[in-house]
């Protein structure tokens, strides 16, 4: 029974059944059909202009995303928790030929304005030092937290004023928007690139790298190339794209993960060491009560010293998300 990450979800079968629909001849790379009505489905959808590249894994979005924002000499500021800073293995300075990651803190992996600024207004403003230009907000958090649209418009805001650019990590945007029960455009006021998770919420290979700056699409159309992640048959991950937007099945699906999560978390209550807001719990545990938790079958991740880890997803079983919570509701 598995809680150790969204990654270990089942692919969706109306994922698999796009895929195989696309499967006739078309013309290679970004240029089939599919590919080339992405940037009107996400403009539909955001109730803006975008430009759309399908990606084949969070990490290259962020890393490309980063690299069209912010020059090598520069500086992403981000927090503590972020991802781009602790499990990507270094792709953001890789791709952005050197650029630093400036680390900002916040409670439970959010940065504020307060946060951002005293970490900008401590850098000397002169040749020695690295300048920060741009802002990278992880939305759903790495910790389950989400950051609200006024959240998201007060960090864009303050970027705007310092003249740097905006990314946002969404790899859990789906979880994010659910449970704020806004909208996408809502959410993304004031962000230059969304990096649109959907390989976590049911996709299978693809990410959607969504640029509110078509111009800046450009340029990452190229990295994406020179980097190896343009592939030769990509109408295949476009067919990922569309599947998951038909319906809102992106949001069907991360509200599953969350409902989940929620039946978790009312088991846990004081265990929570983290608003439950996503599909992501952090609890307190010893070593013997996640030694128990183990014997009766439950897979999941130690986080810290005395902390676990639980994550659902979108086809998170119903019988052991419930046989889970009775666990941990009879721990003493």
């Amino acid at each position: 029974m598995h809680f150790f990450s969204d990654n270990v979800a089942p692919v969706h079968p109306a994922v698999f059944a796009a895929m195989q629909a696309a499967d006739a001849v078309d013309v290679g790379y970004d240029g089939d059909r599919l590919s080339r009505a992405l940037d009107a489905r996400f403009s539909a959808l955001f109730g803006r202009e975008a430009a759309v590249l399908w990606m084949p894994t969070g990490t290259a979005a962020n890393a490309i995303a980063l690299a069209a924002l912010c020059p090598p000499y520069g500086g992403v500021i981000c927090h503590s928790e972020a991802h781009i800073q602790n499990d990507e293995c270094g792709a953001p300075e890789f791709y952005t030929h050197g650029a630093k990651l400036l680390i900002a803190g916040g409670e439970d992996a959010r940065m504020t304005p307060e946060t951002v600024r005293a970490l900008a207004d401590a850098i000397v403003d002169d040749v020695h030092r690295v300048q920060p230009r741009a802002l990278s907000l992880t939305n759903a958090t790495e910790l389950g937290t989400v950051y609200s649209p006024d959240d998201v418009a007060a960090l864009a805001s303050l970027a705007r004023q310092r003249g740097w650019r905006v990314h946002m990590d969404g790899a859990r945007v789906a979880n994010a928007i659910v449970h704020l029960g806004c909208t996408p455009a809502e959410l993304t006021e004031g962000v230059d690139v969304l990096s649109f998770g959907f390989v976590k919420n049911g996709g299978l290979s693809t990410e959607a790298l969504v640029f509110f700056d078509p111009k800046l699409a450009d340029d990452a159309r190229r990295r994406r190339k020179r980097g190896g992640h343009l592939l030769s048959k990509g109408r295949y991950a476009a067919a990922q794209i569309h599947a998951m937007l038909d319906d809102d099945l992106w949001l069907a699906n991360a509200r599953a993960a969350n409902g989940a999560a929620a039946r978790l978390a009312a088991a846990a209550r004081a265990r929570l060491i983290h608003p439950v807001e996503a599909n992501e719990l952090f609890l307190r545990m010893t070593p013997a009560e996640a030694a128990s938790l183990r014997a009766l079958g439950f897979g999941f991740y130690d986080w810290s010293d005395g902390v676990i880890r639980l994550v659902t997803h979108w086809a998170s079983p119903a019988a052991e998300v419930d046989a889970l919570a009775q666990a941990i509701a009879a721990l003493p």
